[in-house]
């Protein structure tokens, strides 16, 4: 019988897109090993875009809440698996209450929150060894000896072309114009988001030079949406179409690939438009690539690079957030022509 390993998986979409890097490793080390991923709703259709992953579990907590029963329950239902180890990517305890009660052997992850009982393959944390979050995920998908792959393989979600072709007839899609893709967008706070008038500036100005627009983002990013669209010149709203809130993540993915570029805040939706292949900028204000950069090669990033940025804060302590304001669409100009020039040719 195949070996199985039970992921612990994060909750924030661009983490999970991350995590695929894990779960590259591990099939590279072990080609026969079978990964289940455990996550909540927000972040399990993901995986279903992950050809390495076997199989994911859905776990659905209040975020924050410790509820020990429910864990002590959901764990038990799980022993019948007999996973052979578990891998606890979040640092809280809360994380690593399942595996411990799924009677796990082996649970790695990294010292965090007051759970030594918990996890008995206990790693230490060497933020200089390991600076991005892609390369904290690997490591755990390796024994403590064992060095980092020289290459950590980048994320990589599967795009299901007849489900494209779905959405194409659903939402009345005409690819006759090369697309530009907006992720106006961020969930950490105001203080990652451009400002929507510059992101009306951005469209209006690749809709001239021959593009259309796509907006990306979920329900709480419909009033962003909105205000860039009363921004707009009106004789480009035909020519843009508004997806926040209407697309689930799988959605995203085959839709997002079809974009000859796509401009995002950091956030989630900059993480698959990278693990999707697109040539993707990002903007960047109060926080910085760094840890968390997009993965591929195609990349642009954006920044003025002020010298109270970043901040990492949800909201500009200083009142102006000028790392942003005075950001101008103008910048971006030059990666959006690229673009339109080099899939206009290709229509």
């Amino acid at each position: 019988m195949a070996e199985r390993i039970l992921i612990v998986g994060p909750a924030w979409v661009g983490d999970m897109v991350m995590a695929q890097s894990l779960y590259k490793v591990i099939r590279e080390r072990h080609p026969g090993v079978l990964i289940d991923v455990i996550a909540p709703p927000a972040t399990l259709p993901l995986v279903t875009r992950m050809p390495e992953v076997s199989r994911g579990i859905l776990f659905d907590m209040g975020h924050g809440e410790l509820k020990v029963t429910q864990r002590r329950l959901f764990g038990e239902s799980l022993r019948a698996n007999q996973y052979k180890q578990a891998i606890i990517l979040p640092n809280s305890l809360k994380s690593a209450l399942v595996p411990f009660f799924a009677e796990i052997p082996i649970r790695t992850g990294f010292r965090g929150e007051y759970r030594y009982f918990l996890i008995n393959d206990m790693r230490f944390l060497n933020k200089k060894l390991l600076p991005r979050m892609i390369d904290r995920f690997a490591a755990l998908g390796l024994r403590e000896s064992q060095s980092l792959p020289e290459d950590i393989p980048f994320p990589s979600l599967t795009v299901e072309e007849f489900k494209q072709k779905q959405l194409i007839e659903q939402f009345k899609i005409e690819l006759d114009r090369p697309v530009l893709s907006i992720c106006p967008g961020a969930e950490f706070g105001d203080a990652k988001k451009w400002p929507e008038q510059h992101f009306a500036k951005l469209a209006d100005e690749a809709i001239q030079r021959g593009m259309q627009v796509w907006i990306f983002g979920g329900p709480k990013d419909k009033k962003t949406s909105q205000t860039i669209q009363a921004l707009m010149s009106l004789e480009n709203l035909n020519h843009c179409l508004d997806l926040t809130g209407r697309t689930t993540i799988p959605n995203v993915v085959d839709l997002m690939s079809l974009s000859a570029l796509v401009v995002s805040n950091d956030s989630g939706l900059m993480h698959i438009a990278a693990a999707v292949g697109c040539e993707t900028v990002v903007v960047y204000g109060s926080t910085s690539p760094e840890f968390t950069p997009p993965l591929t090669e195609k990349l642009s990033i954006v920044s003025l690079d002020l010298p109270c940025s970043p901040c990492f804060k949800r909201d500009c302590p200083l009142k102006h957030k000028d790392c942003l304001n005075e950001l101008k669409p103008a910048l971006l100009m030059p990666m959006v022509d690229k673009a339109a020039f080099s899939a206009a040719s290709r229509l």
